[in-house]
C-alpha cells in the first residue's frame, strides 16, 4: 500500500492524522490501545460490555504527540507519505548548561542536615537539569531523596529569561515544601492553593486540584473579580514542571495539561516511579513525554547519597478464609488481636529509632495509636491541620524512638523526613508506586543515620499473600535486599 496522509501538530500535546486508509487507521488505533488491569472488576467489565481497552487514538485520527514514536513506523511499513502541518507556536530557546555552582551563593538553612554549607548540586542533579534543557519535553525518573526540588528550582531559574514557570505538586504539604526551597535559593515564587493565592510571581507552585478547580470556575464563569481566570493565570508561562508526575495520570490533571496548558512549550515531569498499569503510564507519556534521564535509588545508595535499606517481609500465619478481598482486608487491618500484636511488634521496632508506620485505613491508625499510646505515637491523617502535620514531621528531626503513624495517602509520597530509622508498611497492597514511594520515605540520610529497616507486614491469607509476592518482585526489580519471615503462632504471643 502507498499513499499520502496529513499530520496536523495542533499543539504541544495533541495531533491529528487526516486521509488515512481505514485498515491503516485501525492498525494504528490498536497499537496505542492499552488494557486496564482492573477492567474486569468494573461494572461494565463484569457485564461484558467493555473489554477494558483505553484508546489513545480515535477513529477520527486524533491522538497525542508523544504517541507518534509508536504510530509513525506503521505508516512507514505501509509506504504512506506524511505531509506535516505544524500549527504549534514556534519558539527558539537557547539555554546555557548549568554547573554545580548554580546556587552556590546560598547556604543551607538552620535545621537542614547540611546546615551552614553552600548549596552545591550533585553530579546527577546537574546532569538531570541539563538533559531537560536539551529536551523541551521529558520525564526524569528520579529516586526519592535525589534532590528533586533543587533540580526543579534550577530548571525554573534557567527558563526565567523566556518567561514564567508553574510547578504542579500533588498536595498542599508539598506546595509549602517546594516554596521553601525556592525561597531558600532566592527565586521569586508564589503559591496557589486553597485560600492562599499569591499572583504576579515569576514562578508559581500549585496543586493540580487547585488548577482543576480554577479551570472549572473559569468554564462556568464563576471567577470572582479579585481572581484571575485560568487563562490569565497561565499567561506568560513557558514551562510547566510536574513533580511526582505519576499523579499526572489523574483525570483532572490529564485534562489540565492536555487542554488548558496544551500550548506551554516546555513540559517536564519528575517521579520516582512509573506505574505498572499501562494506561496510567501512557497518560504520563502523553502529558510530559518519555523518560529522558534516570537516577536510581541503587545508584545513589552506592554513592552514599541515600541510606541503604533492608526489607523484612513478615507474614503472619492465618488459616482464616474470606469470601472476597474486602472482607479479608477488613480482618487484616482491624482485627483487634492482630492489630494488638502488630502494635507490640512496632513498639519493639521503635526501640532502634524513629519509626514511620503507614496504614490504609483510619481505623487501623487509630487502633495502633491507642495501643502504642500518646505522646510516644502520633497519628497523621487527611484532616490533620497543616501546621500540626508539619510539627509532627519536624519533631522527627530531633526526637528519638518516636512513632509516627500516617495513612498512605498523606505520607507515602513526597514528604521529606530525614531521621527515620524504620518504616513499617501494613498491608500496602500491590501498587508498585505506593510500595516504592513508601519505602522512599526512609531513604533520606541524616548526620546520624545512613541505613533504614523496612518492615512489610502481611498475612498468609489468599489476597494478602498474593500481593506480598508481587511486592517481593518489586524489591528484586529495584535491587532492595529483602528477607522473608513467617510468624506461626502470633495469636498466642504476649
Amino acid at each position: 500500500m502507498s499513499g499520502t496522509c496529513k499530520l496536523i501538530l495542533q499543539d504541544e500535546v495533541n495531533c491529528k492524522f487526516e486521509g488515512l486508509a481505514p485498515n491503516v487507521r485501525q492498525e494504528m488505533i490498536r497499537k496505542v490501545s492499552y488494557v486496564l488491569p482492573y477492567a474486569k472488576f468494573t461494572p461494565a467489565g463484569r457485564m461484558g460490555r467493555w473489554d477494558g481497552k483505553v484508546n489513545f487514538m480515535n477513529m477520527g485520527g486524533s491522538t497525542h504527540y508523544h504517541m507518534l514514536d509508536q504510530l509513525l513506523p506503521i505508516l512507514e511499513k505501509h509506504d504512506v507519505m506524511i505531509e506535516i502541518d505544524d500549527q504549534r507556536i514556534q519558539h527558539n530557546f537557547e539555554f546555557d548548561a548549568i554547573d554545580e555552582n548554580v546556587f552556590d551563593y546560598v547556604e543551607f538553612p538552620a535545621g537542614h542536615h547540611m546546615e551552614g554549607k553552600k548549596i552545591i548540586l550533585r553530579e546527577h542533579q546537574v546532569n538531570a537539569v541539563n538533559t531537560c534543557l536539551q529536551n523541551p519535553h521529558g520525564l526524569l525518573l528520579a529516586s526519592t531523596s535525589s534532590g528533586k526540588t533543587l533540580i526543579t528550582a534550577a530548571m525554573s531559574k534557567s527558563v526565567e529569561k523566556y518567561g514564567r514557570s508553574i510547578v504542579i505538586v500533588p498536595n498542599k504539604d508539598l506546595v509549602q515544601q517546594t516554596y521553601n526551597d525556592y525561597e531558600m535559593v532566592g527565586l521569586d515564587a508564589g503559591v496557589f492553593y486553597g485560600d492562599k493565592k499569591e499572583l504576579g510571581h515569576q514562578h508559581t507552585i500549585t496543586t493540580w486540584q487547585s488548577l482543576n478547580s480554577l479551570w472549572k470556575k473559569t468554564k462556568k464563569g464563576e471567577v470572582e473579580l479579585t481572581e484571575q481566570d485560568v487563562h490569565d493565570f497561565i499567561n506568560g508561562v513557558i514551562a510547566v514542571i510536574v513533580d511526582e508526575a505519576h499523579t499526572s495520570a489523574a483525570e483532572a490533571l490529564h485534562a489540565v495539561l492536555g487542554q488548558v496548558m496544551r500550548n506551554i512549550p516546555l513540559r517536564w515531569g519528575l517521579t520516582g516511579t512509573i506505574p505498572k498499569d499501562p494506561v496510567l503510564a501512557a497518560k504520563i507519556k502523553c502529558n510530559v513525554g518519555d523518560v529522558i534521564y534516570t537516577i536510581s535509588a541503587k545508584e545513589l545508595q552506592d554513592k552514599k547519597i541515600l541510606s541503604t535499606c533492608n526489607v523484612n517481609c513478615i507474614k503472619l500465619k492465618s488459616a482464616l478464609k474470606f469470601g472476597n478481598y474486602q472482607e479479608e482486608l477488613k480482618y487484616l487491618v482491624t482485627d483487634i488481636d492482630r492489630m494488638s500484636y502488630i502494635a507490640t511488634l512496632i513498639s519493639a521496632i521503635a526501640e532502634s529509632g524513629n519509626t514511620l508506620v503507614l496504614v490504609d485505613r483510619l481505623e487501623a491508625g487509630e487502633m495502633l495509636c491507642d495501643a502504642l499510646g500518646i505522646p510516644r505515637s502520633e497519628f497523621v491523617r487527611g484532616n490533620t491541620k497543616k501546621k500540626d502535620r508539619e510539627a509532627s514531621y519536624g519533631e522527627i528531626r530531633w526526637a528519638d524512638n518516636k512513632i509516627l503513624i500516617a495513612t498512605y495517602g498523606v505520607a507515602s509520597t513526597g514528604i521529606s523526613i530525614s531521621r527515620l530509622y524504620n518504616v513499617v508498611l501494613i498491608e500496602p497492597g500491590k501498587s508498585f508506586v505506593r510500595t516504592i514511594q513508601s519505602i522512599g520515605r526512609g531513604l533520606r540520610r541524616a548526620e546520624d543515620k545512613d541505613h533504614v529497616e523496612i518492615y512489610d507486614i502481611c498475612g498468609s491469607n489468599k489476597y494478602s499473600a498474593k500481593h506480598s509476592r508481587e511486592r517481593i518482585a518489586y524489591y528484586k526489580e529495584v535491587q532492595y535486599p529483602y528477607v522473608e519471615m513467617i510468624v506461626e503462632d502470633w495469636e498466642k504471643m504476649e
